[in-house]
């Protein structure tokens, strides 16, 4: 066996062809309101697959997740269930296994995921694209006020979250302050891989 033949055999291939579009930003940035839009914009486009998240948290009207029990979570975790999996505001978050299939297949996966796992993303994935959606401080604070989910956690907690943003550098900022309809659609032309900023 050659070095180049046992690098090869160690060094496991990232996942594609397919794009994986990761959707991040602080809490209140309006993610969910602008997937949503974005996803409706999208809907004849068959290669695009919005991830819904598996959360130990009931869904809303704002947020279409699927809801497990914390002991359901830890078991699928470790049955391999999950393609990626972080905690965040007291909650355990994931996207199921079935992205990978996506990739393989070509597709463009869309995906709201914690900064915190875009490091082990871009390593584990060929093409991974990720969006930044923000908006200045006082306006996430307005905004999460106005939600009103107490089970996040503190609001000043949620706002004062850090990362290392050495490794969660995006490749898009959408600062999202004008209106829902423009950003979304900034976004639907990143996602189908356009210009965005126009």
């Amino acid at each position: 066996m050659t070095e180049a033949q046992a690098v090869a055999i160690e060094t496991p291939i990232a996942i594609g062809p397919g794009r994986l579009v990761l959707v991040v930003g602080p809490s209140g940035a309006g993610k969910d309101t602008l997937l949503g839009l974005a996803k409706a914009a999208c809907a004849e486009d068959g290669n695009a697959v919005f991830a819904r998240r598996v959360i130990t948290r009931a869904s809303s009207a704002a947020e279409d997740n699927e809801e497990v029990s914390a002991d359901a979570f830890r078991e699928a975790v470790a049955r391999g269930d999950y393609a990626m999996h972080w905690e965040a505001h007291g909650h355990s978050y994931a996207l199921p296994r079935a992205v990978d299939d996506d990739l393989r297949a070509g597709r463009t996966v869309i995906a709201n995921v914690s900064r915190t796992v875009i490091s082990v993303a871009r390593r584990a994935y060929a093409n991974v694209v990720v969006v930044q959606i923000t908006a200045p401080p006082n306006v996430l604070a307005e905004r999460l006020a106005m939600r009103g989910r107490a089970s996040d956690g503190r609001i000043e907690h949620r706002l004062g979250r850090t990362v290392d943003e050495t490794t969660a550098a995006p490749d898009f900022t959408i600062v999202n302050v004008g209106t829902a309809d423009y950003h979304a659609g900034q976004l639907a032309r990143i996602i189908r891989g356009s210009r965005w900023d126009e």
